[in-house]
């Protein structure tokens, strides 16, 4: 579901959004994509390929922007130093190589994901206490703690038309910050 979709009161959290979607889900693989997502090829034989070989709960492409140039699509978890820095400055680019095939990561957006949907089902899907933002970074974090590695694929290429929402629209800035918090937050119960 896309940022700029979130001035309707009829529409609902992403996690709960997905939640529903997997809940009609019969297959071995659930795929999470926004709408602003494009794909040059069919991603989804390679990485399937890929989260049957590495054995893992989730995988998530190469992305790019309109421009070609790769987003940091796959991250290191967030800890409340690297959200200040990355507060107030340009980003040092992306967290992990893309030259060095298929690796295991902390998290990958939730943009473009493939799930094992026996492993999106044992950790119960997305926390639908996130209306939006961190709830990929949450259930990456879940999925590993129940021993499912997080694997990004730089060999597959999507397009992402990112609209960057919550850096202009203060509303979305707050469920933003409120979001980072929550993540923040439940590392130390």
């Amino acid at each position: 579901m896309s940022s700029r979709s979130y001035g309707t009161p009829a529409r609902r959290a992403s996690a709960r959004n997905h939640n529903a979607a997997f809940a009609r889900c019969r297959t071995e693989l659930f795929c999470v994509a926004n709408p602003e997502i494009r794909l040059p090829a069919d991603p989804f034989v390679p990485l399937s390929a890929t989260l049957g070989a590495r054995r893992a709960g989730a995988v998530a492409p190469l992305v790019l922007n309109e421009q070609g140039s790769v987003e940091d699509s796959a991250r290191r978890y967030p800890t409340l130093a690297s959200l200040v820095r990355k507060a107030f400055t340009k980003g040092a680019g992306p967290d992990y190589a893309i030259d060095q095939g298929a690796m295991e990561v902390d998290w990958a957006a939730g943009m473009f994901v493939l799930f094992a949907s026996q492993a999106y089902r044992a950790v119960a899907g997305f926390d639908e206490r996130y209306f939006l933002y961190y709830e990929d970074v949450d259930i990456c974090r879940r999925l590993r703690s129940r021993g499912y590695n997080i694997v990004y694929e730089p060999a597959v290429p999507v397009i992402h038309d990112a609209r960057r929402a919550s850096r202009r629209n203060p509303r979305l800035m707050r469920i933003h910050a409120a979001s980072a918090l929550r993540y923040l937050l439940s590392r130390y119960p």
